[in-house]
């Protein structure tokens, strides 16, 4: 399996917005911010949630919403509230909005195929 990074933009309640360089995670939820991204861009948490981690342990962490802009467009989108060393992920949901998958040969992301049905 392949690692696949993708450089972006996210921004909040402020006028600040902060690059950074996300790990595409196709088996994460939501996607996280690292603590001091997140504290510049002006976010407060609105929810929290247990997460179960890779190896089965559970971990608390905060939610909230911002503003991500990547090459393949820009939506609104819930974010975890990383906590120290907790590193950026870019989740499913996120993927999602954006009508985005991850090719899993190329390991790039590209457009879904969007159905109505």
């Amino acid at each position: 399996m392949g690692i696949t990074y993708v450089e972006g933009q996210v921004s909040g309640p402020t006028d600040v917005t902060v690059s950074v360089r996300f790990l595409v995670d196709s088996g994460a939820m939501y996607s996280l911010l690292a603590e001091s991204d997140w504290k510049r861009i002006g976010l407060k948490p609105q929810r929290s949630a247990t997460f179960i981690l890779a190896d089965g342990s559970p971990i608390e962490r905060a939610i909230s919403e911002c503003r991500m802009t990547l090459p393949l467009g820009e939506c609104h989108t819930p974010v975890i509230l990383g906590e120290a060393r907790d590193q950026p992920l870019l989740g499913v949901v996120t993927l999602e909005i954006l009508g985005l998958v991850l090719n899993p040969f190329s390991r790039e992301l590209q457009p879904m195929k969007m159905l109505l049905a």
